[in-house]
């Protein structure tokens, strides 16, 4: 990838049970390339130039980015409910803003909630934006030790080693590492019902399950990686492994 060449993510920012949700949008800017945001319409639709939504809050030509000396940034043109970024409106209404610098997990919000967003047409888009950096080994890192972590805590063995005798347990108590759940602060113990996010992050399913209102999207709340918990989980066991060796080299 060249200095000129940004790859980037939009995801769907959960933060309300009224939260417009939307498919994950990747785009790779080259140059002086831009990405034009605004409605979905007949005659526009997402394109490797456009990203648009089904939402009457947003204008049809809302907004811009484009990259500009290695830099990526967002411009309000002159849309009628606003840009906001990380919470700050960009300029009045039907005026075109000044360039505002982006950065990875700035917020961007497009329009505000019409009629308190009960339809989702009246909803405004809040998107968390990714910016692709070379933090990809250690993610895998995370994720493989994750895995591990949750094979030992589905693993008898790994909590109770039967070939100890109960003294030799209640002197080494001090070694056992026992999870806690991070909303509750309780700890994760054998016959609860437990929700493993894809990320790999543990928590009591009753302690999560008032996050789950925008279902199937879900924001985890530890590291706010974003998925979709619809999504397919048809993988044979061989390729898990392939997985976990390529986690490994890398």
């Amino acid at each position: 990838m060249t200095k000129e060449s940004i790859h980037i993510r939009f995801l769907p920012h959960v933060d309300t049970g009224n939260s417009l949700i939307f498919p994950v949008m990747e785009y790779e800017l080259k140059g002086n390339a831009s990405i034009k945001i605004g409605r979905t319409t007949a005659d526009k639709r997402c394109s490797p130039s456009q990203m648009t939504f089904r939402s009457k809050v947003v204008s049809r030509g809302h907004a811009v980015i484009f990259i500009e000396k290695g830099n990526l940034f967002i411009r309000d043109t002159q849309s009628s409910s606003g840009t906001f970024l990380n919470n700050r409106r960009l300029c009045p209404p039907n005026e075109e803003s000044n360039p505002f610098k982006l950065k990875s997990n700035d917020i961007i919000q497009l329009g505000v909630d019409y009629k308190g967003g009960t339809e989702e047409i009246f909803r405004c888009v809040r998107m968390r934006l990714e910016i692709k950096d070379n933090n990809a080994t250690n993610n895998n890192i995370f994720y493989l030790n994750s895995y591990r972590s949750l094979q030992q805590l589905t693993t008898t063995n790994a909590v109770i080693n039967k070939s100890l005798s109960a003294d030799d347990i209640k002197n080494n108590v001090d070694d056992i590492h026992v999870d806690e759940c991070c909303i509750c602060l309780f700890a994760i113990a054998p016959l609860q019902a437990l929700f493993i996010a894809p990320c790999s992050h543990k928590f009591h399913y009753i302690c999560l399950r008032p996050l789950l209102v925008n279902h199937p999207a879900f924001s985890c709340p530890l590291c706010r990686h974003y998925s979709d918990l619809s999504a397919s989980v048809s993988v044979e066991v061989d390729e898990v492994k392939i997985m976990i060796l390529n986690m490994n080299e890398h």
